[in-house]
């Protein structure tokens, strides 16, 4: 029996959507359009200002005052910062991801838990702790240090995540074809982590030219910090306007960079079929160097900032932990954190639901403008929102409606990227199911994709979560007066030097961070995996 497909359909006969065809969304594919780019529009206030107030100074000014020895100074230290701090990244976290995911290493669980954890302490409380521990540390050397146990973890995830899903077939193959142990890493396992080892470097790059308390604190000048400086002096005046301008140029560059290096392999396995199980290469003699350098590892990145804060916290007494300080900034760092974790994730859905059920070039160049935006500094977005709220409404300067939207447009990626993979998983045809039962696009949307892909919004919010109770420097300019927040009110006291009353603060941070930072740990290597 035969159908033709071009008939028109008879009375009373009812027709669903084709297999291929999306369901209609919610509100219509054009509201979720306007919608998507209506926040694209936004999230490129950041970089629309920059480009403004760089034309606003003049020509002839704004090479003055970026073709200058203080310039030249910044432009060094970052460079070399960089230079030195993503390769022993990259070293430390694909090094740290092969022990534990390819090697014989004893308690490797636990380890690879361990070489995550150091993720959950911000880097400003780590140089809050190295100061403590050696209190003239100062300069290049130092912020490499302080930097590279921060940031690792950045590296070694996604490396762990991508090692603990990679077929072992094609080492095995490799080994079968004659090739020594090291040969197979470096000419096999080496090249399946191009996207872990390129995205791990961006990441840590960014988080370089981004931190500030980390270096403000070991008197380590970078673009950031004569940024800020500038800021409290001047109120962003055209000396910083123009610093900001040369910072997010050079994130721009690591972006191409970063795009350039990923380049257009494949790295999926076609087909299906059982994956082999991973042969783990025995470390004989190397078992203790290896458990030595591991525990050298997560002692000085983990254990000794974790040891200094208890400690500070010893030395306080009982007075730190006075109510009536640290509760309004715990309660106040709670409330922006779930505030701007739902803003969020709800502004994420309208392009994430373009990307997944209507992917195109113009999905895709919405998505974009939220990536470029995510990777400038908080400080740029921070100046920013200041300039656009003091000059065109002025009434929301300083408000906590600006600060969650500063927060929206720097962690949007966090959000997006998780509810895009739980869309992906709801499929469309129970969406196109329910419709064609007569259930109204909003209802079933409801019922059925909002349902499924709630566990991913969840992940993306918590993740988003955790970024803003950490996040310093947009909240510094952003924050209304007399806003008290962990992160500010750590910053505060320990800027005067008072680091036991700086501790309790501290400690409340790495303990809202940690569960985040396991569920961003288990979390990888579900998205490895698909």
């Amino acid at each position: 029996m035969t159908t033709d497909l071009s008939a028109p359909p008879t009375r009373g006969s009812t027709t669903t959507a084709g297999r291929g065809n999306s369901p209609r969304p919610p509100f219509g594919v054009s509201v979720v359009s306007v919608l998507a780019v209506l926040i694209a529009l936004f999230s490129l206030i950041p970089l629309g200002y920059v480009v403004y107030m760089t034309a606003a100074t003049g020509w002839d000014t704004a090479v003055e005052l970026i073709f200058r020895p203080r310039v030249g100074e910044l432009l060094l230290n970052t460079v070399l910062l960089i230079l030195f701090t993503v390769p022993l990244c990259l070293i430390l976290g694909v090094g740290g991801a092969w022990l534990v995911e390819r090697t014989t290493l004893r308690a490797h669980r636990i380890w690879a838990v361990l070489l995550a954890a150091p993720l959950a302490i911000p880097a400003f409380v780590n140089s809050y702790a190295w100061v403590s521990a050696v209190p003239s540390l100062e300069g290049l050397g130092s912020g490499v240090l302080i930097a590279t146990l921060s940031y690792f973890p950045l590296v070694y995830i996604p490396a762990a995540a991508t090692l603990s899903r990679l077929d072992p077939a094609i080492e095995q193959s490799a080994s079968a074809l004659g090739l020594g142990a090291w040969r197979v890493f470096f000419r096999v396992v080496l090249p399946q982590l191009r996207l872990a080892i390129t995205g791990g470097a961006l990441l840590v790059a960014l988080h370089l030219l981004a931190e500030y308390g980390a270096f403000a604190m070991i008197r380590f000048d970078t673009f950031t910090t004569a940024i800020m400086v500038q800021f409290q002096s001047t109120f962003n005046g055209t000396a910083g306007n123009m610093l900001a301008s040369v910072l997010v140029f050079f994130c721009l560059i690591l972006l191409l960079l970063e795009a350039r290096g990923r380049g257009s392999a494949r790295y999926a396995r076609v087909g299906s079929g059982a994956q082999a199980k991973a042969l783990r290469l025995p470390l004989h003699a190397y078992q203790v160097p290896a458990q030595l350098f591991l525990l050298t590892l997560t002692a000085l990145a983990f254990g000794l900032p974790l040891f200094f804060v208890l400690r500070w916290i010893v030395a306080g007494g009982t007075g730190v932990w006075a109510a009536d300080e640290f509760l309004p900034a715990l309660l106040q760092t709670l409330g922006y954190g779930l505030a701007g974790a739902l803003v969020t994730t709800a502004v994420a859905f309208p392009m994430a639901y373009l990307a997944v059920r209507h992917p195109s070039w113009f999905s895709k160049s919405l998505e974009l403008s939220n990536y470029i935006t995510s990777s400038l500094p908080g400080i740029v977005v921070g100046l920013a929102f200041v300039t656009v709220s003091i000059r065109l409404v002025p009434g929301v300067y300083q408000t906590a409606g600006v600060l969650v939207a500063a927060y929206v447009l720097l962690f949007l990626p966090r959000a997006l990227v998780n509810l895009r993979a739980g869309l992906a998983q709801a499929p469309k045809e129970l969406d196109e199911a329910a419709q064609s039962l007569g259930k109204p696009p909003l209802l079933s949307f409801i019922r059925v994709t909002l349902r499924l892909s709630a566990p991913a919004a969840a992940g993306g919010a918590a993740l988003v979560f955790l970024a803003i109770t950490n996040e310093l420097t947009a909240t510094l300019l952003l924050s209304p007066n007399g806003t008290r927040t962990l992160a500010t009110e750590f910053w505060s006291k320990s800027s005067e030097i008072d680091y036991s009353g700086a501790a309790p603060y501290a400690l409340l941070m790495i303990l809202l961070s940690a569960p985040m930072t396991y569920l961003l740990f288990q979390q990888s290597k579900k998205v490895a995996g698909q």
